[in-house]
């Protein structure tokens, strides 16, 4: 069974440190997808902007500096509000987007009791599914015929 846990908030985008202008966005979890969270932008386009990374870089950028490369995340008071800077960088541009702290750590809780740290690869199904693969079968005869004949054997007849 797949969950999503959403949540739409009202992001800061800082275009200075004197201005910054409202973005609207949509944080979302999907439990088969457990080790990434989604976020979408509503810019003033047709389309939103999507920005996909790991939950444990936002769960541990609520409490101190993390990230590197084209996602960072940290945590700092704003005129006395907590809040969440999240520095985003790609081929098209850079932002930092500002978040409140408080809902995103209400947000973040949700995602946390539906899918607990460590069980993510377990939601997957991924040892399973490797224990499926690597099960023993019964030999068959593809098994006991040599997979390359030589040029010795007649009709793909294997070595004795």
């Amino acid at each position: 069974m797949n969950t999503v846990v959403e949540r739409e908030l009202e992001l800061q985008l800082i275009l200075s440190p004197e201005r910054s202008i409202p973005v609207p966005a949509r944080l979302t979890y999907l439990t088969n997808d457990p080790f990434a969270v989604h976020i979408a932008f509503h810019i003033s386009s047709e389309n939103p902007v999507n920005w996909t990374f790991a939950r444990e870089l936002l769960v541990e950028g609520v409490f101190r500096p993390c990230g590197h490369g084209d996602v960072r995340v940290w945590p700092t008071k704003v005129e006395g509000r907590s809040v969440v800077l999240m520095a985003l960088s790609s081929p098209d541009g850079d932002a930092l987007l500002e978040a409140p702290t408080a809902q995103v750590s209400a947000w973040l809780e949700r995602t946390l009791r539906a899918v607990p740290p460590g069980s993510e690869a377990d939601q997957l199904g991924i040892d399973d599914g490797l224990a499926e693969l690597l099960a023993p079968t019964a030999p068959d005869e593809l098994w006991l015929r040599d997979p390359w004949p030589s040029d010795e054997s007649q009709d793909g007849e294997g070595y004795m």
